[in-house]
């Protein structure tokens, strides 16, 4: 009788690392939408364009590292406003060109007194822990507006990454209730205007600071912005020398939301540390990560070298592109540790709505121990040198070197007794055996000898 095999999973371990890497690979294929025509038509013969610089009076915005975003988002608008102008048969409009107290259903009810095509927020970012960095770009999570928001998204997006900012990508976000989150948003929905809002990067990371710290760089944002508005509505401008007439938009839909844009609250799917190398004498601590998730791109990792107590400033995660869709399922991570330390290596994954996994845990066998050479101490007199040595207190590289040894040495010697107290038992044990054995063989000799 032949017995079950059991899952090829379990007899061809080879098997399912070819089959894990396969589904890896499926999940990280470019998502790069086909060209199309602009989705949304226009309400007259020329598109009306709102610019909304976003807060304004006493609503100051951010003000990390010394900003003030409602001045930095009124240099924005003006530079997108008078870019725009320059187009031929078009409308803009600011909803606001003072300093003043502004709320959101205002802003969309101006929108909507001028018959407006669309409104865009103009922004800054910051984050609560000041770890994240990057562009991105709300939307609607519902159709038709969340088509419109895609098709724009893209072109607000591409040229951000060319300069050299980081994608966070296109994203919508919903309230408890299930309407669209922000309420620039939702108010200008609610008047049958497509909305957006344009954050630009993180004033309150140093990755982006390089890209916000002068007028010059809040007015190259607005001109930009304003050509990106051009392409989507395919304007053109005999001043510019330009024509963006029958440009082709990235491909979307008016029936259906953009799965990309759609918020996942699930963490990544696969996170994986492998140790590949070390060296200790350097320090050097080598690693392959490979990590998927099969719903949206990884944007960051951060690790940890002491088993999740502190944890590194986060990093971009290398070849993501929130655009695409892509990003690097297997990379080589390269780690500096630190002399006299034993790290506990641990690797997190986030994704496009900064949901995390956290990797397998490594754990260094030995401490690092490097560059401690003993320092000479130069006396004229070999006998004077001989005295300072030994009146000199010891230095603190000293007193660690001999603690380190001494801690593996420890480490060692309770292994090797646990290893001997293990082997006592089992000696013990067979010993009991052959004595109860023993005990049974008398008795059943003894009943036989009285029958």
């Amino acid at each position: 009788m032949t017995g079950s095999k059991g899952p090829v999973f379990a007899r061809e371990p080879v098997f399912f690392v070819w089959f894990l890497t396969v589904v890896i690979w499926f999940a990280s294929l470019p998502l790069t939408a086909q060209a199309a025509p602009r989705l949304q038509t226009t309400r007259g013969e020329k598109p009306v364009i709102v610019i909304d610089p976003g807060h304004g009076g006493e609503n100051l915005g951010t003000t990390e590292n010394g900003h003030e975003e409602k001045s930095m988002t009124m240099i924005t608008a003006r530079a997108m406003y008078e870019e725009l102008s320059l187009y031929d048969d078009v409308e803009v409009y600011l909803t606001r060109t003072d300093d003043v107290d502004m709320d959101l259903d205002e802003r969309a009810e101006f929108a909507a007194s001028v018959n407006a095509d669309f409104l865009f927020s103009i922004h800054y970012n910051a984050s609560e822990t000041h770890e994240l960095f990057g562009a991105e770009i709300w939307i609607s999570a519902f159709p038709p507006y969340n088509g419109y928001g895609y098709q724009f998204g893209c072109e607000f997006l591409a040229p951000l990454r060319d300069r050299g900012l980081f994608l966070r990508g296109i994203k919508t976000r919903l309230k408890s209730n299930g309407d669209d989150y922000y309420g620039i948003i939702r108010e200008a929905a609610a008047r049958d205007i497509p909305a957006a809002i344009l954050e630009h990067c993180h004033v309150d990371h140093a990755r982006d600071a390089e890209y916000c710290d002068t007028e010059a760089d809040l007015i190259q944002f607005g001109r930009e912005d304003a050509t990106a508005v051009a392409k989507y509505f395919g304007l053109k401008s005999s001043v510019l020398d330009v024509d963006y007439s029958g440009y082709e938009l990235a491909q979307a839909s008016e029936h259906a939301a953009v799965p990309g844009t759609l918020r996942d609250d699930t963490p990544p799917d696969i996170c994986q540390l492998e140790f590949v190398s070390t060296d200790y004498d350097t320090g050097l601590l080598t690693f392959s990560v490979t990590a998927a998730d099969f719903d949206s791109p990884l944007l960051y990792y951060d690790y940890s070298l002491d088993g999740g107590l502190t944890y590194s400033p986060r990093q971009a995660w290398p070849e993501s592109n929130a655009l695409t869709g892509t990003y690097a399922d297997v990379f080589t991570l390269n780690l500096e540790i630190a002399s006299g330390t034993c790290p506990e290596v641990i690797l997190r994954a986030y994704n496009l709505f900064d949901a995390s996994t956290e990797s397998n845990r490594y754990q260094s066998p030995q401490f690092y121990l490097y560059g401690e050479d003993e320092e000479t101490v130069e006396a004229s007199d070999p006998a004077e040198q001989d005295a300072s040595a030994e009146s000199a207190p010891p230095s603190p590289k000293d007193e660690e070197l001999p603690a380190e040894s001494s801690r593996v040495q420890e480490r060692e010697e309770t292994s090797f007794l646990t290893f001997l107290l293990i082997c006592l038992i089992i000696v013990l044990i067979v010993f009991l055996l052959l004595l109860v054995s023993q005990s049974i063989t008398r008795r059943r000799r003894r009943r036989r000898r009285r029958r």
